[in-house]
């Protein structure tokens, strides 16, 4: 009996030997007052490794930051807005040398069309930068190709010696005249009374009498004795006026200096200007004025 039920080879299969118990991990140590070191010490890893993960992740973070600040300003500065510096007095008193001016870039690409009184920043037509008054002091090569790269992307206004500045008189199909009885310039018969020409200065002291090519623009600077505009230029082709595809915007706001800052509007004399073209059956498609930039 006693070897009953049990496999051949005497080995008892039902039973297994009992696994030893695992050694109880060691406490952690104890410092003064019953205080647990070990578990401060871990917290106070883990806590820098949080900092330097933070510190590492900022870091990384920055550049990505400084390219899209970058591509926003170039955005804006190519399809949206453009400071100008104004180098020259041919505007005063209306803009003065020293002044940054914001152009608007935004409503030509609406089909909008520019209209008397606009004061707009063009390229310059050729030549005509030689009768402006003298441009600021060359900067140092360094210096220089750091502002260039800054006025590239728009942080900085441009100063660029191809811009000119003037305010718009006559647009095409306009017959631009100087000078009426009493000495004012007249569009279309209609005189321009010109409170923003510049103290002490006549309307103008060139005669001429120009009808404006379609496409064009006969500009003039409010500084009339000190503005090589295009009375100046009325023996060259298209009688010194300029072409409306070399316009880079209208100018809208003198930003700075702050005490100087004024929102640039169409004069109300303008609107009393009979539209020529329109008499002539050649309706233009009009801007609707409002704020600037929409």
């Amino acid at each position: 009996m006693g070897s009953r039920g049990r496999p051949k080879g005497g080995r008892d299969w039902d039973f297994e030997p009992e696994p030893e118990p695992e050694p109880e991990p060691a406490p952690p140590p104890v410092g003064v007052g019953g205080r647990v070191e070990g578990g401060r010490a871990e917290r106070r890893r883990t806590a820098r490794k949080v900092r330097r993960r933070r510190r590492t992740r900022r870091a990384g973070e920055v550049p990505l930051l400084v390219v899209v600040a970058l591509c926003i300003a170039l955005l804006l500065k190519t399809f949206l807005v453009q400071a100008f510096f104004i180098p020259s007095g041919s505007m005063e008193q209306t803009i003065r040398i020293g002044d940054r001016v914001l152009v608007d870039k935004l409503t030509p690409w609406f089909g909008s069309e520019i209209e008397r009184g606009d004061i707009v920043v063009f390229k310059d037509p050729g030549g005509w930068l030689k009768g402006e008054a003298a441009r600021p002091p060359k900067d140092p090569i360094v210096v220089k190709q750091i502002k260039e790269a800054l006025t590239f992307i728009g942080l900085l206004p441009s100063a660029d010696e191809q811009d000119l500045i003037k305010r718009v008189i006559g647009v095409g199909g306009d017959t631009v005249k100087c000078c009426d009885s009493q000495g004012r310039v007249t569009v279309n018969g209609s005189p321009l009374d010109e409170p923003y020409v510049n103290p002490g200065n006549t309307p103008s002291d060139i005669t001429f009498e120009v009808t404006v090519p379609e496409g064009r623009l006969f500009v003039m600077g409010d500084h009339r004795a000190n503005s090589s505009d295009s009375r100046f230029h009325l023996d060259e082709g298209f009688s010194g006026t300029i072409p409306e595809s070399g316009v880079v915007g209208e100018a809208v706001v003198i930003a700075w200096p702050y005490g100087h800052w004024t929102k640039l509007e169409q004069p109300a004399t303008f609107r009393m200007v009979p539209d020529q073209a329109r008499r002539e059956g050649r309706g233009r498609r009009r801007r609707r004025r409002g704020a600037p930039f929409a």
